[in-house]
């Protein structure tokens, strides 16, 4: 009995020796592997340019009134949408900017809203980060480099030794953050040209989390973003992150976009009476408003453990047969220019699209393009 104490004592040493060794610290492995750490700070020699000033893409209804500029959402939409709806659509997620430049270094400097930067299961540079893409020569949005965000005010250079060339560029801005300014920098007497926004229709997304962007390792990798740069388009997202519920006030929001094409994609957050319910309903009111605008409907994608889950796969194969049972309602009642996308394949069909079953990794979001892109393109007649 007395050697109770002894071994409270000798784990109460064990646990205070760790925690000595924590604090003196084995090198962070940034210190080890600088590719691994923060990005470098921004040079002095800079000129920069406000993103405001000559606009941002997926910025939807840009003559109304914002409480932030990069809002997702007019301010009206607080009054009419749910609060969790206008909080998620505080994030910046599907913006992207343009413009072109001859210099061989480019810096960003921009701050975000929210203090946590990452997610347990998505890392800051999708979160927080601002991902650039440049043109190449045969005109193809190509990957160039995405901050590494280690604070809420990033000011960093973000790549330098560019090849010498005036190119276009992309930036696109943070998934599951809000952003207070963005500038992008150059070093002094390198030619710059801010793009405006393009005018041609927009794609329009409205979604769940998996639309947001949960969980892509960088902002470009979303298939909203892969699919902007594959059609040339822009692209608007309005993925809410556990709340695209086929709501008829969000749906308000959208007839007010002229886009080329509405794909509706919220049934990871519906259950299948809900379905039943909101989505006819919704297309109808699409329909109304735009009656020329094809509408696709997506399946929820199937969680990828979802064979040795029972629940999960009921789940899918019940929310997949109410959507089914509503398309071809509304087909037979006669609403023209709907289109139809089946789940089971949009993580692909090998378990590994995913991140933690039900969010997409990179692969995930790769295939999803690759599905969705036929359906759409068929819908735009490209």
């Amino acid at each position: 009995m007395k050697t109770l104490p002894l071994i409270a004592l000798s784990l109460a040493g064990l646990s205070a020796l760790c925690a000595a060794e924590r604090k003196a610290g084995a090198p962070e492995v940034g210190k080890l592997d600088p590719a691994m750490g923060a990005a470098s700070a921004a040079a002095a020699n800079v000129d920069w340019h406000d993103v405001t000033q000559w606009g941002v893409e997926g910025r939807a209804w840009p003559e109304m009134e914002r409480l932030r500029w990069f809002d997702r959402f007019p301010s009206t939409a607080q009054k009419t949408v749910t609060s969790a709806v206008w909080n998620l659509s505080r994030d910046s997620t599907g913006m992207m900017v343009r413009f072109k430049t001859d210099a061989t270094a480019i810096h960003v400097h921009y701050k975000v809203v929210k203090a946590a930067l990452g997610m347990p299961h998505m890392p800051a540079t999708g979160v927080s980060g601002v991902d650039l893409y440049a043109r190449d020569d045969a005109g193809k949005w190509r990957w160039v480099q995405v901050t590494r965000p280690a604070t809420q005010e990033i000011k960093a250079e973000v790549i330098k030794d560019l090849a010498p060339g005036f190119r276009e560029y992309a930036a696109y801005l943070p998934l599951y953050n809000g952003v207070e300014f963005l500038h992008i920098g150059v070093p002094k007497g390198a030619r710059f040209e801010g793009l405006a926004p393009r005018t041609e229709k927009p794609i329009v997304f409205y979604g769940t989390s998996i639309t947001h962007g949960a969980c892509a390792s960088r902002p470009g990798m979303v298939h909203t973003a892969i699919l902007g740069r594959r059609f040339d388009a822009p692209v608007i997202n309005l993925g809410f992150s556990g709340n695209g519920r086929m709501d008829a006030a969000v749906g308000e929001f959208l007839v007010k976009i002229d886009a080329a094409v509405y794909v509706i994609d919220c049934l990871p957050n519906m259950q299948p009476a809900a379905v039943r319910e909101k989505c006819a309903p919704l297309v109808k009111l699409i329909r109304a408003a735009r009656p020329d605008i094809p509408i696709v409907l997506v399946e929820d994608r199937r969680f990828t453990n979802d064979w040795i889950t029972p629940a999960k796969k009921k789940f899918h194969d019940d929310n997949h047969a109410a959507l089914r049972e509503v398309y071809a309602e509304l087909v037979n009642d006669g609403v023209k220019g709907l289109h139809y996308i089946p789940g089971d394949a949009l993580y692909g069909t090998d378990t590994e699209g995913a991140t933690d079953a039900s969010h997409a990794n990179d692969l995930g979001f790769m295939r999803q393009a690759n599905v969705m892109e036929p359906v759409i393109r068929a819908a735009l007649r490209r």
